[in-house]
């Protein structure tokens, strides 16, 4: 495969989708208005205008210090119905995981898979299998043949997904590299519903959804019952919105605790490398840089995206036809431009 050029937020940078109008789609009240919302009312109109003419996006979000200043679907669903966000769904199936460490459920990130949940491995497997912790499935450094791309179509048709994605051979040593694979997420999925003894839905549901006041609706679950801990979850782009904020603001909503702020300090430490985008990747976390700014975001195909840019107080949201590839050089790129080139420079300019 061809490598793509590295997404590189200081050149190319990416934001969110929305739809709507303001008025009857915010049902719900967000954090209150805090100062410095403002952007430059003229290059903030192009920024939007501009994402409009990207043919792919659906809607666009765009926050600052926790209140929305835009929301638009440009076609597709409102802002305020559930879409699927593809793999955007690692990084809540991670959030998760912090959780879960929080509360002792997992006893930390360098625990082996088959000591925090034992029935998922099998007893023919490669011995190394034994070495993979949480740290590399968060990672997707279990080193394990990927079970994206060309090989999802056969991992998704397996009778066994846990079993199928741990009995590939080995392309590298566990904590090796970054081998992009929805099934390290899916088995850190599992193993999150092993040790707590609870769906991962009943997880994403009370751990996340109840705290933030967001619907989370059932999806796609393997033969054994396990929710796919790595893709196809579906939120809404204004529920995605306060997922984001939540990440922002180290882990607070309206001033208590979700998730820790240890938790968010260590998913956005640099630990490996995309080898497609060639961005940093922390627990769950892209991570780049753009016009100076640190940017922490999350992608799922098609050009599902969140982006957080702290230093501004940014939170963007961008939903894409979830059916179009969308890739670092093509439509995302698009999208990282118009982060970089247009959105931020209208919060720079206020």
């Amino acid at each position: 495969m061809t490598r793509n050029p590295p997404l590189r937020l200081g050149r190319r940078t990416v934001l969110t989708a929305t739809v709507a109008s303001l008025g009857c789609v915010l049902t719900r009240p967000l954090l209150a208005a805090q100062p410095g919302v403002a952007f430059d009312p003229v290059l903030l109109d192009r920024a939007i205008k501009r994402a409009a003419g990207l043919d792919q996006i659906h809607a666009l979000v765009i926050g600052r210090n926790g209140a929305v200043v835009s929301a638009e679907a440009f076609r597709g669903p409102a802002v305020n119905r559930a879409v699927n966000v593809k793999s955007v769904s690692k990084t809540i199936a991670a959030s998760l995981a912090g959780i879960a460490i929080d509360r002792g459920v997992l006893r930390g990130v360098d625990v082996p898979l088959a000591e925090a949940a034992p029935g998922l491995v099998p007893a023919a497997v490669d011995p190394r299998v034994r070495r993979i912790t949480i740290a590399d499935l968060l990672t997707m450094q279990a080193g394990l043949e990927p079970t994206s791309g060309p090989g999802y179509g056969r991992w998704i048709n397996s009778r066994n997904w846990v079993v199928d994605a741990l009995r590939r051979p080995f392309v590298t040593e566990p904590g090796a590299r970054m081998l992009y694979s929805t099934g390290s997420y899916h088995l850190l999925g599992a193993a999150l519903s092993s040790a707590s003894g609870r769906s991962l839905l009943d997880l994403a549901r009370e751990w996340l959804g109840e705290p933030l006041g967001i619907d989370v609706p059932s999806w796609t679950r393997d033969p054994q019952g396990f929710y796919l801990g790595g893709n196809n979850m579906a939120l809404s782009p204004l529920d995605l919105f306060r997922f984001g904020e939540l990440w922002r603001q180290g882990g607070l909503w309206n001033g208590r605790p979700v998730i820790s702020a240890a938790w968010v300090e260590a998913s956005w430490v640099p630990r490996t490398r995309s080898p497609f985008s060639g961005d940093d990747y922390g627990y769950g976390w892209f991570l780049a840089t753009a016009k100076g700014h640190r940017v922490a975001y999350a992608r799922g195909y098609g050009g599902q995206m969140l982006y957080l840019v702290p230093g501004l107080g940014l939170t963007v949201v961008v939903t894409s036809d979830p059916g179009r590839p969308a890739r670092s050089d093509g439509h995302v790129g698009l999208l990282n431009a118009l982060l970089t080139d247009a959105i931020i420079p209208a919060a720079e300019m206020a």
